[in-house]
């Protein structure tokens, strides 16, 4: 898994799949669900202090890759802002028919607007299509890391990880 990072610099859905992160597509079809991309075995916890509901762990020792309990996880989105590595993702497919919803770690400013039409970008900050802004949660709780939530097409859920950066050619 390692040189395809080192050649590439990012990871590919195969390898974030082969990890103990990726929700099956039955979690995925009972609504939102965390989304782990984490691949750093570093000493590095806080995605498990932050869900109450128990369905992230690393455990001991500390540098276990976080490891999803996809039964447990209600897509509440706590641990999305506490993940260092910018590594988690809530993902919900349910959202209509057509249409999926992606939340995500945003550290750019300006922030997006609600309702704001904005470029979607992959894990490698290519450009893959439109997508509009539901969300930006800025709670203190994020310890100053907004969450965007993004509408998409449903098609591209499992490749949409960003947005490019707005006053960079949206």
């Amino acid at each position: 898994m390692s040189a395809s990072i080192v050649i590439n610099g990012y990871l590919s859905l195969e390898e974030i799949r082969q990890g103990h992160g990726y929700p099956s597509e039955e979690r995925f079809l009972k609504g939102p669900v965390a989304v782990i991309e984490c691949v750093q075995g570093i000493p590095c916890n806080p995605c498990e202090t932050a869900c109450k509901f128990g369905a992230l762990t690393v455990g001991e020792p500390l540098t276990n890759l976080p490891q999803l309990h996809e039964e447990s996880c209600t897509g509440c989105g706590a641990c999305i802002a506490q993940c260092s590595g910018l590594a988690i993702f809530v993902v919900d497919k349910t959202y209509s028919e057509t249409e999926a919803t992606i939340s995500f770690p945003h550290e750019y400013f300006p922030l997006p607007e609600k309702g704001q039409e904005v470029t979607a970008v992959n894990r490698a900050g290519k450009e893959v299509g439109k997508g509009r802004i539901l969300r930006i949660n800025t709670s203190l709780k994020n310890d100053c890391t907004p969450v965007i939530t993004m509408v998409i097409p449903k098609g591209m859920s499992d490749e949409v990880r960003g947005m490019k950066q707005i006053g960079r050619g949206q």
